[in-house]
Order: C-alpha cells, then sequence, then structure tokens
C-alpha cells in the first residue's frame, strides 16, 4: 500500500552500525530527539551492519521506544558501503541522507544541513565540510593528503572533504547513482558521480568530534582501499558510460516541510 504523502517522513536517514553498542545508545537518540525539536520527521534507518556485540540489541529496545527508529539486520558484514546499499531501499522520505553512527558531527548540525537543502532548488548533494578536526593531528593529516589527491585526478570536483558525512540527496538522483561500492569508497562514489552527473554541491561547516567511545573502523587497510580504488574509478570508462544512460531527474525538486522557511 502506498504511503500518503502528507504522512511521508521529511528526510531518512540511513545508519550503518558495525559493533557500535558503546555509542549508538547515544547518538540515535540524540540524532531523532533533535529533529523532533526542530519538527520534523525523521525516518532513521539503524542498519545493523552484522554485529557481533549487542549492537542489534540496543537498536531494536530504541525502536521500540521511538518511532522514527527503525531497525535493519544484515547477517555478514560485507563493508561500510554495503550496510548504506541495503539501508536505502527501506527509505521512503523525498529527502535520503547517509551517516555514520559516530557522532562526530553533532545532531544540531544534522538539523541545519537538511533545513539548508530543503530550501534549494535544483539537483544537489548536501553534505558537511569538517572544517575544524578534533581527532587528531594524524587523521587531519591523513584527510588532507587524501583530499589533495583526490583533487589531482578530479579538479573540478565541487568538495574539498569528500568523506565528510552526512550526506543528503533527493531520492530520485541517489537512486539514479546506481551505487554499487559496498566498502569505505561509498562516499567518494558518491561524489565523483555527482560531479559528472552535473550537480551542485553544497558544503556545510561543522566541527568534528572525536568518537565519544567505541572504536574507529578506519585503519591502513581503509587507506589502500581508498587511493586504489580512486585510481580505477579514475581511468575506469565503464561507470561513466553506465552514467551516460541514466538521465538526470528533472521533476520538481523534493517537497519543502511547511516549518523550512
Amino acid at each position: 500500500m502506498m504511503t500518503a504523502p502528507d504522512s511521508r517522513p521529511d528526510l531518512s536517514l540511513v545508519m550503518p552500525c558495525y559493533n557500535e553498542e558503546a555509542i549508538i545508545g547515544y547518538t540515535i537518540p540524540k540524532l531523532a530527539g533533535a529533529f523532533e525539536k526542530a519538527g520534523y520527521r525523521l525516518q532513521l534507518v539503524a542498519v545493523d551492519n552484522g554485529s557481533w556485540d549487542r549492537t542489534g540489541e540496543i537498536i531494536k529496545e530504541l525502536a521500540a521506544q521511538t518511532p522514527s527508529v527503525i531497525h535493519h539486520r544484515i547477517e555478514k558484514n560485507e563493508g561500510y558501503g554495503n550496510g548504506v546499499l541495503r539501508g536505502i531501499p527501506i527509505c521512503i522520505a523525498d529527502w535520503i541522507g547517509i551517516i555514520p553512527a559516530d557522532g562526530q558531527v553533532d545532531a544540531e548540525d544534522v538539523v541545519r544541513l537538511y533545513e539548508t537543502v530543503a530550501t534549494i532548488q535544483g539537483n544537489v548533494v548536501a553534505k558537511v565540510r569538517r572544517r575544524f578536526r578534533m581527532d587528531g593531528l594524524l587523521r587531519k593529516a591523513v584527510s588532507t593528503s587524501y583530499n589533495l589527491f583526490v583533487r589531482a585526478l578530479w579538479p573540478r570536483l565541487r568538495s574539498i572533504d569528500v568523506n565528510g558525512s552526512p550526506k543528503i540527496l533527493p531520492r530520485e538522483i541517489l537512486l539514479a547513482m546506481n551505487l554499487k561500492s559496498k566498502g569505505w569508497f561509498l562516499d567518494p562514489e558518491i561524489m565523483i558521480k555527482s560531479h559528472y552527473m552535473g550537480m551542485r554541491v553544497l558544503e556545510f561547516n561543522v566541527f568534528a568530534r572525536m568518537r565519544g567511545s567505541g572504536l574507529s573502523h578506519v585503519g591502513f587497510g581503509t587507506c589502500w582501499e581508498f587511493f586504489r580504488n580512486l585510481l580505477v574509478f579514475r581511468f575506469s570508462r565503464a561507470w561513466r558510460q553506465d552514467l551516460r544512460h541514466i538521465p538526470l531527474p528533472t521533476q520538481e525538486a523534493p517537497r519543502k516541510p511547511a516549518n523550512v522557511r
């Protein structure tokens, strides 16, 4: 049965969670509460991405307490990107976003990012730029080097923080991208395809806080995956040929909630 337009959420967010028992009990209620306080209907698809700790149990408990939270379980972890890709079909809002579970971006900043993009007409991807990072000099140096490498390969790419999340896009555009990356390369894939589709990019400056608890899943293997896939993507023609056969949606921009000015 079709969902009535006036009952749909204003924004759907996909949050892949892999062994995040130490933090999601804080980050999920904080995010849901910020949108409720601002008067927006949020659908938060929390994907238990093959966790072997209590992540799934905690999400189920939160979903039972909070109507905006939806639990989705993946039995085998196949990567961050796979968690996102499996969560997207559950989303029903006109705007769909992707957000990590680590809570490094304040929930209020996520609300402001949505408010900003919801007022813009046309095809646009909105994302945060981690302008002020509090997660250490090493992480900042690695991120800077990575983004410089991306700009060297795609000088006209309209982003200086490719991996900055959350990212929010119109539903039809996100589906048209035909995303494939099951690993950490999903964020660059979105930005590179946005570039080739001629989309506008809106970057919203935020503080990137340190993880309150839990372990980061980004390591040397992740960095190698990024650089390898960047080179493959840069010199591969197959995905670009596929994009040429996908018309960019030209319908009206997603509906704007009445309380967004």
